[in-house]
């Protein structure tokens, strides 16, 4: 019996020992997890997801050049080796991980911009909303434009895949609707600013910017690009309706002369 006595209060004693141990591994395990999945959401939205963003601007701001130009680069796209493979991997499952993590981080989220004004809390809580609004604007805009598949639309039975020879005309002819136009301007702005910031916040989190100093003026950067980038955006929204869009008309008179800007929007396909 004392020897039964004396093991048991040897195991009792391991047990506080260990136990403890146990509690900080499995800890470690999930900040090790929390942190690996926070950094590829990081990777995933600066990556393939905003280097896609460049490409899609500069192909959308054909539109400043005509309907043939910009129907021309629609349809290098479509030609693309292994597009199917790189819309997947490249675009697709990058941008699904990137949103619903996105939008799990978001429901923690605990904001302090309310008590504690300062501007970096409310750019922080503006990342968080124009993330939640991107997940349904992508979403409404692969379903309409990408697709053909909202009913009611202009678009409906038209997607611009497939159809390169009438992608200008099938975004023209949607863009003469202004709820959907006004729908866009605060998608393309919303995009521009949650790329803009997330290059600051890659920049800070993985440690490229360090000084309070450098922080900064990377963050005015940042923001000036947000800017730049819904200027270009909206510019080539409106030049789908308006030859040469918010720009003087005599930046594209080299191009009429060559037949080559025909923003007519009234053209049915």
């Amino acid at each position: 019996m004392p020897n039964c006595e004396f093991r048991l209060r040897i195991s009792k004693y391991k047990s506080q020992i260990e136990n403890p141990r146990i509690e900080q591994l499995v800890m470690a395990i999930k900040i090790s997890k929390t942190f690996m999945m926070r950094k590829l959401h990081q990777l995933t939205g600066i990556v393939p997801l905003g280097a896609f963003f460049f490409v899609h601007l500069f192909t959308n701001s054909k539109s400043m050049s005509g309907a043939e130009v910009f129907n021309d680069a629609v349809a290098d796209i479509h030609h693309i080796p292994y597009l199917l493979f790189v819309e997947v991997f490249g675009i697709f499952l990058p941008l699904l991980f990137h949103s619903v993590y996105g939008i799990f981080i978001s429901a923690e989220m605990r904001s302090n911009a309310l008590n504690y004004g300062y501007g970096r809390n409310w750019f922080y809580v503006f990342q968080r909303v124009t993330g939640v609004f991107l997940f349904f604007f992508i979403l409404f805009h692969l379903l309409n434009l990408r697709f053909g598949a909202i009913p009611g639309l202009e678009s409906y039975g038209n997607a611009v895949a497939g159809n390169a020879d009438k992608a200008f005309a099938i975004v023209a002819l949607e863009f003469q609707n202004p709820w959907i136009f006004i729908f866009y301007i605060l998608g393309v702005t919303a995009t521009a600013w949650h790329l803009a910031y997330g290059f600051f916040l890659f920049a800070v989190d993985w440690g490229i910017l360090i000084g309070e100093r450098a922080q900064k003026m990377a963050l005015y950067a940042c923001v000036g690009l947000a800017f730049f980038l819904s200027a270009v955006g909206i510019n080539a929204m409106v030049a789908f309706n308006k030859k040469c869009g918010l720009l003087p008309s005599a930046l594209c008179e080299e191009a009429e002369k060559k037949g080559v800007v025909e923003p007519d929007g009234s053209k049915r396909f």
